[in-house]
């Protein structure tokens, strides 16, 4: 199982939000560059970096920083947040994304899903927001009418490789995660699937592993420090599943 260690940017400045809720803000650093720069030294490979502005609002309000921190982690980037048509997309790609990441618009534009996986194939993954059993979209403020798993069905009948997929109600609150939901979903599907949300120990670590996740997203965890990157790396490396 891989690790993303993660940075939600807002305002050019790294911070999560508890539960998806952009009132329960907490800012972790001033310098998400530094911050990325710190994973890469702990032996991260990967990072898990989102808009949280453009997820919300659409548009590329953070793409200073996200260029940066390409240019200058050494880290294997994956972008979401606000990814919504052809040339978002094309825009992270080009500057040194390895993948980008489409939310709101694989519910509500499937014209521009069905493209983005013809042109970029497994450099698309989907986030499957989840809210309450549902996909939510919009930076999470909204519910679409559709489960995750027929959702997943469909994603994974058009192609797609990669879904990270979010407990809204772990998100951010360090309860540990959804076992049940992680296990169904690697079960039920071929693609990746990456988990996110309610990781808060290494305990909690070892068993997602044990689910048959291909990767994990980890936040709040690393910033309050109740997991140390390195360990972690080092511990699950030795997980055989």
């Amino acid at each position: 199982m891989e690790l993303y260690p993660a940075i939600d940017l807002y305002e050019g400045k790294a911070v999560r939000l508890l539960h998806g809720n952009y009132n329960e803000m907490t800012v972790y650093s001033d310098d998400p560059v530094a911050v990325a720069e710190g994973f890469r030294a702990a032996g991260a490979r990967y990072l898990h970096l989102v808009d949280l502005e453009a997820a919300r609002d659409g548009g590329t309000p953070n793409i200073a920083t996200i260029k940066e921190i390409c240019a200058k982690s050494g880290l294997i980037v994956e972008i979401g947040g606000g990814v919504r048509n052809m040339h978002t997309a094309e825009t992270y790609l080009h500057m040194g994304a390895a993948r980008v990441i489409i939310g709101t618009a694989a519910v509500t534009d499937p014209d521009f899903l069905r493209e983005a996986i013809r042109e970029f194939d497994d450099r698309i993954a989907i986030a499957v927001d989840i809210k309450g059993g549902f996909v939510a979209t919009h930076g999470w403020v909204q519910t679409s009418e559709e489960t995750c798993f027929d959702f997943c069905r469909k994603l994974e009948n058009k192609g797609v490789k990669t879904v990270i997929c979010t407990d809204i109600s772990k998100d951010g609150a360090l309860t540990g995660f959804n076992t049940q939901l992680y296990t169904k979903l690697a079960d039920l599907f071929e693609m990746d699937i990456i988990a996110s949300g309610g990781v808060h120990t290494m305990d909690d670590l070892v068993a997602l592993a044990h689910t048959g996740v291909s990767g994990t997203v980890l936040g709040r965890a690393l910033y309050t420090g109740s997991i140390d990157l390195k360990t972690a790396i080092t511990e699950i490396d030795k997980v055989k599943v």
